[in-house]
């Protein structure tokens, strides 16, 4: 019994050995398969991720739509022959790129003045202007807009913060001379102003550029997109900003002439185009933006005086438009240069012959020029509306001009270490109002040729002005005895001859057309024509008034016009 239960154990045993024997068998098996059946699988995954790359492939290049049916923009050739994207060839390292501007052409002008070097305004008289006389054919340099070198920055310092800064000087690149209209004065101090000398002069024009380092712009500050943008320094005053932005023919000083004339820009005067020792704030908020502008003064005898500026505009449909406002204390007008006899007193007094009746002896180590002081206050509007290849554009400036609250003195500071000789607090006895207004029209024929039209014009009525310094005097007061004896006396000499005095009611008149075509990168060429007209007032003190000193009294011309057409090359980078 004991031998049949060990024999009966011993078969169970070997059988579960040969049952565990067979299914290890099975499993190694079925593993196999399985790894045959995964490596197929990987197989033809491959197979028909590369089909399908294939087929997507060639339904990219082929149309999906019949030929027939199609435009043929749709066509695979049109594809085949587009154009490469223009790749980003701005010259930036880090954040800090160099840009800058030629122009360079030829121009005649019918009634113009010999070229100057220093000229900051386009070099030549463009417009009909004092020491305009005989025609002139020949170099002309920043005719389509103002040569300049620049070099600009943006970096991040925090998350969403960026510091900036900006540093440009404009020039004259025939000459390589920075851009000092106040510098082309000095030059023809008695020369250009008088009419029996007026073929010695060559041109010149009151600016607010007088040859400093960066003589347009020099500013830093801090930007953010949600909190707007902060700048300190040497920036473009706000009503500046707006005549650059709405002018159909902007930035062109041959047939701009609010380009040309930096008065509009200015707030009355060119030379507060641009304000020195400023403040800027800008803030974007959806479609509307704002901007708040302040000049704070150098103090002292100097004409930077405080002046404060306000924007508001929106961008809306196709139409853009702004508002500006602004008041500037102590702004100084340089209308011309100094007579022979102003120089001559100009020479006594650093000789010690005779004395300064407001001050110690000054001297004029740049050179001096003679200016008119007044207190301005400017408003602003205009439009551009963008349809299709048109661009329209209209705008309106209303500046009141009135003696200032603080007068300067002779040697008075002026930008670019010039000095006023002569002094004039006097001339508003009442209240000068300048009325400027424009239209224009752009039309893009091309996508590299525009065409572009404008018409720009300027009235200010009679205003009784105050009696001048007197001989040795170099200035005279606000609120003096009036010229000619009494206002009545003025407004007769107007109506005898409207030209008889600057403050006679005149205005002046410019039509211009122009084209532009970009024929490569970087480069275009253009040409153009303007019309220039000056009357009353405006005629006042002009070379061409008097047919080269021929004509006196009441036989000077009320009117004076001269037309440019010119031609040029541009590189802007």
């Amino acid at each position: 019994m004991k031998r049949t239960f060990i024999s009966a154990a011993a078969i169970l045993a070997f059988a579960a050995t040969a049952a565990h024997a067979d299914e290890l068998t099975d499993i190694q098996a079925q593993a196999k398969q399985l790894r045959e059946q995964n490596a197929a699988m990987t197989k033809r995954l491959a197979d028909i991720e590369k089909r399908q790359k294939a087929l997507e492939a060639q339904k990219a290049a082929v149309p999906t739509i019949s030929p027939v049916d199609a435009m043929a923009a749709d066509l695979p050739y049109k594809a085949a022959v587009k154009a490469k994207p223009i790749e980003n060839d701005d010259i930036c390292i880090k954040g800090i790129c160099v840009y800058g501007n030629f122009d360079m052409g030829i121009n005649y002008q019918q009634h113009g003045s010999p070229f100057a070097g220093a000229f900051a305004a386009g070099a030549n008289q463009f417009l009909v202007e004092k020491a305009s006389n005989g025609p002139f054919f020949g170099v002309a340099a920043n005719q389509m807009s103002t040569s300049f070198i620049g070099l600009r920055g943006k970096q991040e310092i925090g998350d969403n913060l960026y510091a900036v800064f900006n540093l440009q000087t404009l020039f004259n690149p025939a000459s390589g001379v920075n851009a000092s209209g106040l510098g082309a004065i000095v030059q023809n101090n008695g020369l250009g102003q008088s009419p029996a000398l007026g073929t010695w002069g060559n041109s010149f024009g009151d600016s607010s550029k007088g040859g400093q380092m960066f003589n347009n712009a020099a500013y830093f500050g801090i930007s953010s997109p949600t909190y707007g943008t902060f700048t300190m320094g040497r920036q473009s005053a706000l009503t500046s900003d707006l005549v650059v932005n709405y002018d159909a023919l902007s930035g062109s000083n041959a047939w701009s002439l609010i380009t040309f004339e930096g008065a509009t820009g200015g707030g009355g005067v060119t030379e507060d185009r641009i304000w020195d020792n400023s403040y800027e704030y800008r803030l974007n908020i959806g479609p509307v933006r704002l901007a708040a502008e302040a000049q704070l003064r150098n103090g002292g005898n100097s004409g930077t005086n405080n002046a404060f500026g306000g924007d508001i505009g929106f961008d809306y449909m196709g139409l853009s438009m702004d508002f500006v406002g602004s008041k500037i204390y102590d702004a100084v007008s340089v209308g011309g240069t100094l007579t022979s006899s102003q120089v001559n007193q100009l020479t006594q007094l650093q000789a010690g012959l005779i004395p300064n009746p407001f001050g110690p002896s000054f001297g004029c180590a740049n050179g001096c020029m003679s200016g008119t002081i007044s207190d301005n206050t400017t408003f602003q509007v205009a439009a551009r509306y963008t349809i299709g290849p048109w661009k329209f554009y209209g705008g309106y400036e209303h500046v009141t001009y009135e003696n200032p609250n603080q007068a300067l003195a002779p040697g008075a500071f002026v930008y670019g270490g010039y000095n006023l000789g002569f002094v004039n607090n006097n001339a508003f006895l009442d209240n000068k109002n300048l009325n400027i207004f424009w239209v224009g029209v752009k039309y893009a024929v091309t996508p590299t040729l525009d065409v572009m039209g404008a018409y720009y014009g300027q009235r200010f009525g009679f205003f009784t002005t105050g009696a001048g310094a007197g001989v040795g005097a170099f200035a005279n007061v606000p609120g003096g005895a009036p010229a000619l004896g009494s206002s009545a006396a003025q407004q007769a000499a107007c109506a005898a001859n409207s030209a008889s005095g600057f403050n006679c009611a005149g205005g002046q008149d410019m039509v211009s057309v122009a084209m532009d075509w970009r024929f490569a990168r970087h480069v275009d060429f253009y040409a153009g024509v303007g019309w220039n007209q000056k009357f009353g007032g405006a005629a006042n003190g002009f070379i061409l008034s008097t047919n080269n000193g021929a004509l006196t009294g009441t036989a000077v011309k009320d009117h004076v016009s001269s037309f440019d057409p010119g031609v040029g090359l541009r590189y802007q980078f």
